[in-house]
């Protein structure tokens, strides 16, 4: 369970970081060829890669849930077993009859 927090957190926290290491790259020009680049390219390059960089991350996430095997097989609940198997084996002897109304009644 733990394994499973620990990928959410670093998987959240590389979702925030990507996007913002992004745009400060190209807001302080750091990746190469965007100095040439106009004002408005760089805002809108920054702004798809930053989405692009999300949309990554959430697929590698996702793949990684994908892949992780149980580790043991789902188990139903005992008190619900015991609570159903004892609904079904209840016998049923309430009748429904028709009042001058249309509703019905259980008697």
């Amino acid at each position: 369970m733990s394994g499973v927090i620990t990928k959410f957190a670093v998987t959240s926290m590389v979702m925030w970081m990507a996007p913002v290491a992004i745009m400060y790259g190209f807001y302080y020009q750091v990746f190469p060829g965007v100095s040439q680049m106009s004002s408005s390219a760089q805002t809108l390059a920054s702004g798809f890669l930053a989405v692009i960089s999300v949309n990554l991350v959430i697929g590698f996430y996702i793949f990684m849930a994908m892949k992780e095997t149980p580790h043991q097989e789902p188990q139903p609940d005992p008190t619900f077993l015991e609570k159903a198997k004892a609904s079904i084996n209840q016998p049923t002897s309430s009748r429904v009859s028709d009042d001058s109304k249309g509703k019905g009644k259980v008697e």
